[in-house]
């Protein structure tokens, strides 16, 4: 039983440093963003021209500035609230040039539910393959996304990363973030 602790204990150790090599794998702020090309839904919400397309680019959205927030799965509690949240404010944030998209590692026909059953007035990607949720460094153990969210300015750069979102509060924060450093 006594090597037994030791072994435990090492274990630990070992999971406190995979928390920090995943922190770690966080794109850098001051940098590009890391590129995105998936499927999404209501692309027509912020291109009105592209009211039919199925996915949707980063750099489609370029000389624009992008709130990214990643959320761990359609239609639950904490999601819901942080989703409606940015609804509710997607006109103030389009009177600063920005435009917001969700994103998780559902598929599509779950983020098109989403959207339909919460009115969202913006695009959801679906990373079902976790590809882009792996490179911004936002996949969890479980293998969905934290709660996380990149701002990226009208060149594509990475200016802020939040990886503490209070759902409730957050895209006020956001909102304050843009409205401060970025219009």
């Amino acid at each position: 039983m006594s090597r037994l602790l030791p072994c435990c204990l090492a274990l630990g150790g070992l999971l406190g440093l995979t928390a920090v090599v995943l922190a770690a794998d966080l794109p850098e702020v001051g940098k590009p963003a890391p590129a995105i090309d998936l499927p999404a839904s209501n692309i027509g919400t912020v291109l009105p021209d592209k009211k039919s397309a199925d996915k949707l680019r980063l750099e489609d959205l370029r000389g624009k500035n992008v709130v990214l927030f990643f959320y761990p799965k359609a239609l639950t509690k904490g999601c819901t609230i942080e989703s409606c949240g940015f609804r509710d404010k997607v006109k103030q944030f389009a009177a600063l040039d920005t435009v917001i998209v969700g994103i998780s590692t559902d598929p599509l026909s779950l983020q098109e539910k989403f959207t339909e059953k919460e009115n969202l007035n913006f695009p959801l990607f679906a990373d079902a393959d976790k590809s882009v949720t792996k490179a911004y460094g936002a996949l969890n153990e479980r293998g969905v996304a934290n709660r996380y969210t990149y701002i990226i300015d009208k060149k594509g750069v990475l200016r802020k990363i939040y990886t503490k979102v209070n759902p409730a509060k957050h895209p006020q924060e956001v909102y304050d973030f843009i409205k401060e450093n970025l219009k």
